[in-house]
């Protein structure tokens, strides 16, 4: 990774954190409009990241609730 995109993906994170604490998703797009406003490349790449993070995160729920759903099956 650059040295932007390792910039932007801890970014990412600590944006994606913080939202969850706060419950408010506004977080890490005021995040990304005050990158916008000095660098665009460092908003894309933050952007991308929290797709990326985002996408991954709602996966591992659907795998999870899957093998929840398999296991209650075996168990009947």
């Amino acid at each position: 990774m650059s040295v932007i995109d390792d910039l932007a993906d801890a970014l990412a994170k600590d944006a994606i954190v913080l939202a969850n604490q706060l419950g408010d998703d506004d977080i890490i797009y005021k995040t990304a409009k005050i990158l916008s406003a000095t660098s665009s490349t460092m908003e894309e790449a933050y952007m991308t990241s929290i797709r990326v993070r985002l996408a991954e995160r709602r996966a591992r729920m659907f795998l999870s609730e899957e093998a929840n759903k398999i296991k209650a099956a075996k168990t009947k």
